[in-house]
């Protein structure tokens, strides 16, 4: 499984990131990109411990058993909706929220396993650091197929 803690997983992430471009369109969704970029931002402040959502009804009761979907080499389906602290539905500026998203994704990719968080995923519940670092990169692999990249 591709991990965001393995450093050739990460460049070839960073790179499809690069790739993005304003004009990009969606192949499915409602968000832009610029407000893709800055979703995808949030849940790696979630992953650094920087943001820490509180566990949703839905999570507390099939998160576990939703685990062994999420963290396996098929990836997310389209259209999953987002929990309601992830939606991003302001207008963004493309380059801010780029270079914001690099930002992240090497922050998190430096700190490694020891910097991921202990607090519980909002719907998964609680993930080690490996989980964690598999999560963010099908997270980031899912919204980077949805813009083409």
């Amino acid at each position: 499984m591709k991990n965001l803690f393995n450093h050739t997983d990460t460049s070839e992430i960073l790179d499809r990131v690069e790739h993005l471009k304003p004009t990009a369109r969606r192949l499915w969704g409602k968000m832009e990109v610029a407000q893709m970029l800055a979703h995808c931002s949030v849940t790696l402040q979630m992953a650094n411990s920087e943001k820490n959502l509180p566990r949703t009804f839905l999570g507390c009761i099939f998160g576990r058993m939703a685990q062994k979907e999420y963290f396996n080499e098929k990836p997310f389906a389209q259209n999953v909706p987002s929990d309601k602290h992830l939606k991003i539905a302001d207008e963004r500026d493309f380059a801010a929220e780029k270079q914001r998203l690099i930002t992240y994704i090497k922050k998190f990719q430096t700190a490694g396993e020891n910097g991921a968080t202990k607090h519980p995923h909002p719907f998964f519940g609680e993930l080690t650091p490996t989980t964690w670092g598999v999560g963010m990169h099908k997270h980031l692999d899912h919204h980077l197929r949805q813009f083409g990249v």
